[in-house]
């Protein structure tokens, strides 16, 4: 499964962690992405969508 939202494109980011001795070592951070049906245009689909797109309402959700 990509770690991209089909809706939105949120996807994962990149950047340092940083230690109490200030040393950087690289990590990431992932999107919460889940795998839903939505319903696309009268038709059921599964798609990669990220929880921020399901609580604001830009996919329908289909049962």
């Amino acid at each position: 499964m990509s770690r991209k939202c089909e809706v939105c494109g949120k996807g994962q980011v990149s950047g340092n962690k940083v230690s109490h001795s200030m040393r950087h070592t690289r990590r990431k951070w992932n999107a919460n992405i889940q795998s839903v049906k939505v319903n696309d245009n009268g038709t059921v689909r599964r798609a990669n969508v990220c929880t921020r797109c399901m609580r604001s309402g830009k996919v329908t959700r289909a049962i």
